[in-house]
């Protein structure tokens, strides 16, 4: 119970500054307490970057932010070893990757040998450098924002990193009444930026415990591995879910129990967060003349609970 007392303050605080949002906010939440990293797709200016700071601030973790770009390298990211003649060797730099939460702006503008770079610390929690490999700080997230891949100056994020990220989201636009929030109260940058710490680290880490102890019945587990064997059919999508996408389903579905203020799993969190944590992973048939999102709803309303 002091566990759900405690998230409900975090979105509280969350949806002061990400107006009209609860939905997404929520998942954000959900993302994090499960240990994954969170991408965040959609237009510029619909507050990605916004959500991102208020999330880094509001879970107490040191973070740094990256501005992507196309000529950035590798070394901006994890860091470079210089030469200091006083010591006569080496010093290791360490880059902005060495933080709690690293803020990834615009990932899709930066080089696929950029993005790659984010693979090992995304998935080992550590990098290698000049031959040594570096253990990351704990926790370590990625909050990674980018544009649709239809604007001007943007690389496709490849398939394999797509699958590190346990969630991707989209904002959208904001309905009438938020806009007008937005449009006559104050900066929401700002107030991102003034955002109390409301978790410890310890605190933290007890959370994500508290999501994998969460049950999840037979009953409900037989309904995921259908949900999984119906991506793999060949009716709905190119190729199916891979194992490591099914864990992460079930872990996203476990966060989200638990902000329900539930120990145990129902259906109906499955269907809530489903398509937020597989939709990136898919490719809808060529016939299916929908996204990848609307085809995932599409098939989970098609499947019978039994």
């Amino acid at each position: 119970m002091q566990a759900h007392i405690k998230i409900q303050s975090i979105l509280g605080q969350l949806n002061t500054v990400i107006v009209g949002k609860t939905d997404s906010v929520r998942d954000c939440v959900a993302c994090l307490l499960a240990g994954g990293h969170l991408l965040i797709e959609d237009v510029p200016g619909v507050g990605k970057t916004t959500l991102a700071h208020a999330l880094a601030h509001t879970f107490g973790l040191r973070f740094s932010r990256v501005q992507f770009t196309a000529d950035l390298m590798p070394s901006d990211l994890v860091g470079v070893s210089v030469y200091e003649r006083g010591k006569e060797s080496f010093v290791f730099h360490p880059g902005p990757v060495f933080a709690q939460v690293l803020l990834a702006d615009e990932i899709n503008r930066a080089s696929p040998k950029t993005q790659s770079a984010l693979l090992e610390a995304m998935e080992e929690k550590q990098v290698s450098v000049e031959g040594e490999t570096r253990a990351l700080p704990e926790p370590f997230f990625v909050i990674a924002t980018q544009n649709p891949h239809d604007q001007l100056g943007t690389y496709a994020l490849p398939e394999s990193q797509l699958d590190r990220f346990l969630m991707r989201i989209s904002l959208g636009y904001p309905d009438r009444a938020a806009e007008r929030q937005l449009l006559a109260g104050e900066d929401r940058r700002e107030m991102a930026l003034t955002l109390q710490p409301l978790l410890t680290a310890a605190e933290l880490a007890a959370l994500q415990r508290s999501v994998t102890e969460v049950h999840a019945s037979a009953a409900l587990l037989d309904y995921v591995q259908d949900l999984i064997a119906a991506t793999r059919s060949g009716r709905w999508f190119l190729q199916g879910l891979s194992p490591r996408a099914g864990i992460a389903l079930v872990r996203a579905a476990k966060a989200q129990a638990l902000i329900s203020g539930r120990d145990y799993v129902a259906p109906d969190d499955v269907q809530a967060i489903i398509a937020q944590t597989v939709a990136h992973r898919l490719v809808p048939v060529g016939d299916a003349g929908r996204g990848a999102v609307e085809q995932v709803r599409a098939m989970v309303a098609s499947i019978q609970l039994t």
